[in-house]
Protein backbone atom coordinates (compact mmCIF):
# COMPACT_ATOMS: atom_id res chain seq x y z
CA UNK A 1 0.00 0.00 0.00
CA UNK A 2 1.10 3.32 -1.23
CA UNK A 3 1.88 5.88 1.87
CA UNK A 4 0.25 9.21 1.52
CA UNK A 5 2.80 11.80 1.36
CA UNK A 6 2.77 14.67 4.42
CA UNK A 7 1.26 17.69 4.33
CA UNK A 8 1.79 20.83 3.71
CA UNK A 9 2.82 23.12 6.69
CA UNK A 10 -0.10 25.03 5.58
CA UNK A 11 -2.46 22.63 5.29
CA UNK A 12 -1.99 21.28 8.29
CA UNK A 13 -2.11 24.26 10.19
CA UNK A 14 -5.61 24.99 8.29
CA UNK A 15 -6.69 21.50 9.70
CA UNK A 16 -5.95 21.91 13.21
CA UNK A 17 -7.59 26.08 12.87
CA UNK A 18 -10.86 24.39 11.70
CA UNK A 19 -11.31 21.95 13.76
CA UNK A 20 -10.44 24.14 16.76
CA UNK A 21 -13.18 26.53 15.57
CA UNK A 22 -15.87 23.55 15.26
CA UNK A 23 -15.30 22.58 18.54
CA UNK A 24 -14.86 26.14 20.48
CA UNK A 25 -18.27 26.91 18.49
CA UNK A 26 -20.15 23.27 19.58
CA UNK A 27 -18.96 23.72 23.54
CA UNK A 28 -20.02 27.70 23.76
CA UNK A 29 -23.64 26.44 22.17
CA UNK A 30 -23.91 23.92 24.58
CA UNK A 31 -23.15 26.10 27.34
CA UNK A 32 -25.43 28.65 26.31
CA UNK A 33 -27.96 26.42 25.85
CA UNK A 34 -27.28 24.48 28.94
CA UNK A 35 -27.65 28.17 31.25
CA UNK A 36 -30.78 28.65 29.16
CA UNK A 37 -32.72 25.76 29.21
CA UNK A 38 -31.39 24.06 32.63
CA UNK A 39 -32.39 25.14 36.60
CA UNK A 40 -29.25 25.52 38.49
CA UNK A 41 -27.65 22.26 40.23
CA UNK A 42 -31.09 20.25 40.01
CA UNK A 43 -30.31 16.73 38.63
CA UNK A 44 -32.14 16.31 35.02
CA UNK A 45 -32.36 12.95 34.31
CA UNK A 46 -31.68 11.78 30.34
CA UNK A 47 -31.11 8.28 30.47
CA UNK A 48 -31.74 6.81 33.89
CA UNK A 49 -28.67 6.59 36.44
CA UNK A 50 -26.38 6.78 33.50
CA UNK A 51 -26.84 10.27 32.28
CA UNK A 52 -28.32 12.83 33.25
CA UNK A 53 -27.76 16.73 32.83
CA UNK A 54 -26.46 19.09 36.35
CA UNK A 55 -25.95 22.64 35.38
CA UNK A 56 -22.91 23.87 37.81
CA UNK A 57 -19.92 26.78 37.97
CA UNK A 58 -16.68 24.87 38.43
CA UNK A 59 -13.79 27.44 39.60
CA UNK A 60 -11.27 24.46 39.56
CA UNK A 61 -10.27 21.59 37.52
CA UNK A 62 -11.54 18.03 36.91
CA UNK A 63 -13.63 17.04 40.10
CA UNK A 64 -13.69 20.63 40.88
CA UNK A 65 -9.35 20.44 42.33
CA UNK A 66 -7.59 24.19 43.05
CA UNK A 67 -10.81 26.11 43.52
CA UNK A 68 -8.75 29.05 44.95
CA UNK A 69 -6.20 28.81 42.29
CA UNK A 70 -8.21 29.55 39.20
CA UNK A 71 -5.67 31.83 37.21
CA UNK A 72 -3.39 29.11 37.75
CA UNK A 73 -5.78 26.93 35.54
CA UNK A 74 -6.36 30.10 33.00
CA UNK A 75 -2.57 30.60 32.76
CA UNK A 76 -2.32 26.88 31.97
CA UNK A 77 -4.53 26.51 29.25
CA UNK A 78 -3.54 29.62 27.58
CA UNK A 79 0.10 27.77 27.67
CA UNK A 80 -1.39 24.89 26.12
CA UNK A 81 -2.92 26.92 23.44
CA UNK A 82 -0.01 28.74 22.51
CA UNK A 83 1.91 25.20 22.37
CA UNK A 84 -0.22 23.89 20.13
CA UNK A 85 -0.22 27.49 17.81
CA UNK A 86 3.33 26.97 17.58
CA UNK A 87 2.96 23.47 16.34
CA UNK A 88 0.52 24.01 13.90
CA UNK A 89 2.92 26.42 12.58
CA UNK A 90 6.30 24.85 13.05
CA UNK A 91 5.99 21.14 13.11
CA UNK A 92 2.97 19.47 12.64
CA UNK A 93 2.93 17.31 8.80
CA UNK A 94 1.05 14.42 10.11
CA UNK A 95 -2.59 13.90 9.47
CA UNK A 96 -3.19 12.32 12.18
CA UNK A 97 -1.60 14.68 14.56
CA UNK A 98 -3.69 17.92 12.85
CA UNK A 99 -6.90 16.49 13.54
CA UNK A 100 -5.83 15.57 17.45
CA UNK A 101 -4.15 18.85 17.87
CA UNK A 102 -7.12 20.66 16.46
CA UNK A 103 -10.08 19.09 18.48
CA UNK A 104 -7.57 19.16 21.29
CA UNK A 105 -7.03 23.28 21.02
CA UNK A 106 -10.95 23.54 20.74
CA UNK A 107 -11.63 21.84 23.95
CA UNK A 108 -8.70 24.24 25.28
CA UNK A 109 -10.21 27.02 23.90
CA UNK A 110 -13.69 26.63 25.15
CA UNK A 111 -12.64 26.11 28.95
CA UNK A 112 -10.00 29.21 28.80
CA UNK A 113 -12.74 31.33 27.08
CA UNK A 114 -15.15 30.53 30.38
CA UNK A 115 -11.77 31.54 32.11
CA UNK A 116 -11.41 35.01 30.33
CA UNK A 117 -14.95 35.95 29.89
CA UNK A 118 -17.56 34.49 32.74
CA UNK A 119 -18.18 35.49 36.07
CA UNK A 120 -16.49 36.33 38.49
CA UNK A 121 -14.15 38.14 36.37
CA UNK A 122 -11.52 38.28 33.58
CA UNK A 123 -8.89 35.16 34.28
CA UNK A 124 -10.84 33.70 37.19
CA UNK A 125 -14.10 33.15 35.60
CA UNK A 126 -16.42 29.89 36.08
CA UNK A 127 -16.44 27.05 33.76
CA UNK A 128 -19.85 25.71 32.86
CA UNK A 129 -20.45 21.88 33.10
CA UNK A 130 -23.57 20.25 32.68
CA UNK A 131 -23.05 16.71 31.44
CA UNK A 132 -23.10 14.49 34.98
CA UNK A 133 -22.33 10.49 34.59
CA UNK A 134 -22.98 9.31 37.92
CA UNK A 135 -21.28 5.84 37.59
CA UNK A 136 -17.85 7.84 36.40
CA UNK A 137 -16.13 8.25 39.54
CA UNK A 138 -12.19 7.20 40.45
CA UNK A 139 -11.83 7.09 44.10
CA UNK A 140 -14.53 6.27 47.41
CA UNK A 141 -16.30 9.06 48.71
CA UNK A 142 -15.42 11.37 45.42
CA UNK A 143 -17.72 13.46 43.92
CA UNK A 144 -19.21 11.82 40.20
CA UNK A 145 -17.65 13.66 37.02
CA UNK A 146 -20.04 16.84 35.79
CA UNK A 147 -18.25 17.75 32.59
CA UNK A 148 -18.60 19.71 29.33
CA UNK A 149 -17.84 19.45 25.64
CA UNK A 150 -14.46 20.54 25.93
CA UNK A 151 -13.64 18.46 28.81
CA UNK A 152 -14.59 15.32 26.67
CA UNK A 153 -12.36 16.64 23.75
CA UNK A 154 -9.58 17.62 25.68
CA UNK A 155 -9.54 13.85 27.58
CA UNK A 156 -10.05 12.41 24.43
CA UNK A 157 -7.64 13.58 22.56
CA UNK A 158 -4.91 13.43 25.49
CA UNK A 159 -5.48 9.44 24.88
CA UNK A 160 -5.36 9.88 20.90
CA UNK A 161 -2.12 12.16 21.45
CA UNK A 162 -0.88 9.07 23.91
CA UNK A 163 -1.25 6.08 21.10
CA UNK A 164 0.48 8.36 18.49
CA UNK A 165 3.61 8.34 20.44
CA UNK A 166 3.79 4.67 21.56
CA UNK A 167 2.87 3.50 17.66
CA UNK A 168 5.55 5.44 16.73
CA UNK A 169 3.66 8.40 14.60
CA UNK A 170 5.84 11.83 14.32
CA UNK A 171 4.47 14.80 13.99
CA UNK A 172 6.23 15.28 10.92
CA UNK A 173 4.69 12.12 8.80
CA UNK A 174 7.63 10.05 9.67
CA UNK A 175 6.82 6.48 11.69
CA UNK A 176 9.30 4.72 13.45
CA UNK A 177 9.44 1.69 11.29
CA UNK A 178 10.06 3.90 8.09
CA UNK A 179 12.63 5.43 9.69
CA UNK A 180 14.47 2.26 10.69
CA UNK A 181 13.75 1.04 6.73
CA UNK A 182 15.52 4.39 6.01
CA UNK A 183 18.57 3.48 8.29
CA UNK A 184 18.64 0.21 6.95
CA UNK A 185 19.16 0.96 3.22
CA UNK A 186 22.54 1.75 3.40
CA UNK A 187 23.69 -1.72 4.73
CA UNK A 188 21.36 -3.90 2.23
CA UNK A 189 22.70 -2.01 -1.22
CA UNK A 190 26.00 -2.47 -0.24
CA UNK A 191 27.29 -5.33 -1.88
CA UNK A 192 30.64 -7.95 -2.42
CA UNK A 193 32.33 -5.02 -4.33
CA UNK A 194 31.56 -2.15 -1.42
CA UNK A 195 29.35 0.76 -0.70
CA UNK A 196 30.37 2.16 -4.11
CA UNK A 197 30.05 -1.00 -6.48
CA UNK A 198 32.22 -1.77 -9.00
CA UNK A 199 33.82 1.66 -8.70
CA UNK A 200 37.77 0.99 -9.07
CA UNK A 201 40.72 2.24 -11.40
CA UNK A 202 40.68 0.75 -14.80
CA UNK A 203 42.52 -2.47 -15.09
CA UNK A 204 42.85 -2.80 -11.19
CA UNK A 205 41.17 -5.77 -8.95
CA UNK A 206 38.88 -6.60 -6.27
CA UNK A 207 39.94 -4.88 -2.92
CA UNK A 208 40.61 -9.01 -1.25
CA UNK A 209 40.61 -10.76 -3.95
CA UNK A 210 44.07 -10.47 -5.61
CA UNK A 211 43.44 -10.94 -9.36
CA UNK A 212 40.74 -13.54 -9.29
CA UNK A 213 38.06 -10.60 -10.34
CA UNK A 214 39.57 -8.13 -12.86
CA UNK A 215 38.12 -5.33 -13.65
CA UNK A 216 37.57 -4.55 -17.31
CA UNK A 217 39.27 -2.00 -19.10
CA UNK A 218 36.77 0.85 -20.18
CA UNK A 219 39.02 1.75 -22.94
CA UNK A 220 38.98 -2.01 -24.90
CA UNK A 221 37.34 -1.43 -28.33
CA UNK A 222 38.53 2.49 -29.05
CA UNK A 223 41.59 3.09 -31.18
CA UNK A 224 44.38 4.33 -29.15
CA UNK A 225 44.49 7.74 -31.14
CA UNK A 226 40.97 8.45 -29.87
CA UNK A 227 41.27 7.55 -26.33
CA UNK A 228 40.73 9.89 -23.37
CA UNK A 229 39.07 12.27 -26.12
CA UNK A 230 35.42 14.37 -25.14
CA UNK A 231 32.44 12.50 -26.18
CA UNK A 232 30.86 13.45 -29.05
CA UNK A 233 28.03 15.67 -29.81
CA UNK A 234 24.84 14.80 -30.65
CA UNK A 235 25.34 16.10 -34.19
CA UNK A 236 28.54 14.71 -34.38
CA UNK A 237 27.26 11.59 -33.38
CA UNK A 238 24.66 11.59 -35.88
CA UNK A 239 27.03 12.18 -38.71
CA UNK A 240 29.00 9.03 -37.67
CA UNK A 241 26.06 7.07 -37.51
CA UNK A 242 24.80 8.45 -41.01
CA UNK A 243 29.20 7.46 -42.18
CA UNK A 244 28.26 4.19 -40.82
CA UNK A 245 25.37 3.25 -42.69
CA UNK A 246 26.91 4.44 -45.88
CA UNK A 247 30.03 2.18 -45.53
CA UNK A 248 27.15 -0.38 -44.78
CA UNK A 249 25.63 -0.07 -47.73
CA UNK A 250 28.39 -0.09 -50.28
CA UNK A 251 29.81 -3.35 -48.88
CA UNK A 252 25.85 -4.57 -49.28
CA UNK A 253 25.75 -3.46 -52.58
CA UNK A 254 29.79 -4.36 -53.76
CA UNK A 255 29.05 -7.84 -52.13
CA UNK A 256 25.41 -8.42 -54.35
CA UNK A 257 27.56 -7.45 -57.03
CA UNK A 258 29.78 -10.52 -56.75
CA UNK A 259 32.83 -8.60 -56.01
CA UNK A 260 35.22 -10.26 -53.07
CA UNK A 261 35.68 -7.86 -50.28
CA UNK A 262 35.81 -7.17 -46.83
CA UNK A 263 33.20 -5.14 -44.75
CA UNK A 264 34.89 -1.61 -43.72
CA UNK A 265 34.98 -1.03 -39.91
CA UNK A 266 35.17 2.09 -37.86
CA UNK A 267 36.64 3.05 -35.58
CA UNK A 268 34.65 6.27 -34.54
CA UNK A 269 32.90 6.62 -31.47
CA UNK A 270 29.63 5.63 -31.25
Amino acid sequence: MTRRPPLRQAAAGTIIAVLAVLVLAADQLAKYLALENLPYQVPVPVIGDFLSFYLTRNPGAAFSLGEEVTWIFTIALAGVAVVIGWLAARRVRSRLWAVALGLLLGGVLGNLSDRLFRDPGFGVGHVVDFINTPWMWFFPGMSPAIYNIADIFIVCDMIAIALLVLVGVHMDGTRDHGRKNEQAEPAESETLLGAEGDQFASGGTVAGFGDEFPVADPDAGIPAAERGLPPLSRSEQREVEQEAEREAEEYETERDAGHDTERPGSGAQI
